[in-house]
């Protein structure tokens, strides 16, 4: 999967969200709030195919947390991040 072309992040007092801009996201009319965690991750994933071990893999690089709950957790962000619509 991959973030959909004109998703984009951005801090808006010191929260991290992601928008969209241009006419192909005419439709998405909503910010989704990112934590840390999800903003880097968001970050290290536009413009790359990526899956939830892709996922896991930056989050046990980069924190300290075992390779199980990190793929956990990718999952679920996956699954949040399609819900809303920015992920293809």
């Amino acid at each position: 999967m991959k973030i959909k072309e004109g998703f984009i992040l951005r801090t808006i007092c010191g929260q991290s969200v992601v928008s969209a801009e241009g006419s192909a996201n005419v439709n998405f009319s909503k910010l989704v709030s990112l934590n840390e965690t999800a903003a880097y991750l968001f970050e290290n994933l536009v413009g790359k195919e990526f899956d939830a071990s892709v996922m896991a893999d930056l989050l046990t690089e980069s924190y300290e947390v075992d390779r199980e709950t990190a793929l956990a957790d990718s999952e679920k962000l996956i699954e949040q991040w399609q819900g809303a619509g920015i992920v293809e």
